[in-house]
């Protein structure tokens, strides 16, 4: 199962597009793999930038929402 992608950025599931927008600065900024030599990082930056993809576009978060990521994907 995916993770929670509101879970993922650390925002609670009310959060406004402002709020996303910082939480996934800062954790871009945190897990980048330019500026972090964990292996991990970069498949959780991944997540992270898809995450952010999803919520902050407001049609693909009322699918996730609605649907969790298999709506969100289309």
């Amino acid at each position: 199962m995916a993770a929670d992608y509101y879970d993922l950025l650390q925002v609670p599931r009310d959060a406004s597009a402002d709020d996303i927008k910082r939480a996934y600065r800062r954790l871009a900024r945190q897990l980048h793999p330019d500026t972090n030599a964990d292996p991990e990082a970069e498949a959780r930056f991944k997540e992270v930038a898809l995450a952010y993809e999803v919520l902050s576009d407001p049609d693909k978060r009322q699918r996730y929402d609605r649907f969790g990521p298999e709506g969100a994907a289309g």
